[in-house]
């Protein structure tokens, strides 16, 4: 059995191929690095003018290669309104009235910046045959009704063993409008506390 030379080991042809795989891979990265800079440049005027200041002053800003914002990951701007930005990544009233809502049932799992809140199964003592289980969306960082949607599953008991069963959708918006009323109130008492 015989095979090209040129795929021999240690030829140079494939030592070659190699390291042109490697140049291109280090220019693609280059090119892709370079894309990524979308911001415009500025640059100090008086750059090189005088000598340095001996004595700077240790309170003034620095300048910075991240820019005046410092290092934004994912298109933040910390110069959003109170509702977006630093914090959390959604609305904190809902956030806030979301939990103090849904506070009778044991948390499984709370997401303040994907805006998700789900609960463990739970069953009402007056009917240990069904339980059921919530999970709260937060859609937007502004307080509107279409900022929220609220899952409710429901689970019947037959036998020794859990079976899915339709949850009634009125259930969902009735909770959905208690988180709002909730989010509402403690905007209000916001308000009225900045005010007063």
């Amino acid at each position: 059995m015989s095979f090209s030379p040129l795929f021999a080991a240690g030829s140079d042809t494939t030592a070659k191929s190699g390291s042109t795989i490697k140049f291109l891979a280090a220019i693609s990265l280059a090119f892709m690095l370079a894309a990524c800079s979308g911001g415009s440049s500025s640059y100090p005027s008086n750059q090189g003018s005088g000598p340095p200041d001996p004595n700077p002053d240790p309170n003034a800003q620095r300048e910075s290669i991240f820019g005046e914002d410092g290092l934004v990951l994912f298109g933040g701007n910390k110069s959003e309104g109170p509702s977006g930005g630093g914090g959390i990544g959604v609305n904190s009233f809902l956030w806030r009235a979301s939990l103090d809502t849904v506070s009778f049932v044991p948390l499984a799992s709370a997401d303040p910046f994907g805006g998700v809140i789900i609960t463990e199964w739970y069953s009402d003592p007056a009917s240990p045959t069904e339980r059921f289980k919530l999970t709260v969306y937060i859609l937007d960082k502004r307080l509107r009704a279409d900022g929220l949607k609220v899952s409710v599953f429901r689970q019947e008991r037959a036998g020794n063993e859990w079976r899915d069963a339709g949850a009634n959708a009125a259930t969902s918006v009735q909770l959905e409008n208690a988180i709002l009323m909730r989010a509402r109130e403690l905007r209000v008492n916001t308000l009225e506390a900045d005010d007063g």
